[in-house]
Parts: structure tokens; C-alpha cells; sequence
């Protein structure tokens, strides 16, 4: 039986994305998201934004910047205040 690790965190967005799309006017699904993202020449599936959400995945400054495009907020409110 293969046992697993809980590893560190990938990003430090994750948490603030599910957030903010969840708390849209009309909440906004992983899917639609990832949709979104779609438009603006990334690929992102909505396993792989479910992955950043949970910190599971690495979150490149350009996807970073879409994400916030697509939630309509500047990227810094995607970032934890220090």
C-alpha cells in the first residue's frame, strides 16, 4: 500500500481564487473558469483549477494575472496580505 505525504503548498493564491469566485454576484463554477481562462489563450482545465485551489499546483505569474482578469480583480487581491 503506497502511503501518501501531504505536501507543502504549491502557491499562495489558491485559497483567495476559491474565494473571490465564489463570493462573485453570481459564483462563478471552476468550469466557467477555467473558460475564462480559455478566451485569454491559457490552458487550464477545471481539474487543474481545482489543483491550484487546493495548492496542489504551481501557479505561473502569467496564470496568476488571467486568473484575475477573469474574476475582474487586480492581481494583488489574489495574493495573501503580508
Amino acid at each position: 500500500m503506497k502511503k501518501t505525504q501531504k505536501q507543502p503548498p504549491r502557491n499562495e493564491a489558491g485559497p483567495r481564487i476559491r474565494k473571490i469566485r465564489l463570493a462573485a454576484k453570481t459564483p462563478i463554477s471552476q468550469q466557467d473558469l477555467a473558460g475564462r481562462l480559455a478566451g485569454q489563450g491559457i490552458s487550464m482545465d477545471r481539474s487543474a483549477v481545482s489543483r491550484v485551489e487546493n495548492q496542489e499546483r504551481y501557479l505561473m505569474d502569467y496564470e496568476l494575472i488571467a486568473i484575475a482578469r477573469a474574476l475582474k480583480v487586480p492581481p494583488a487581491k489574489l495574493l495573501p496580505e503580508k
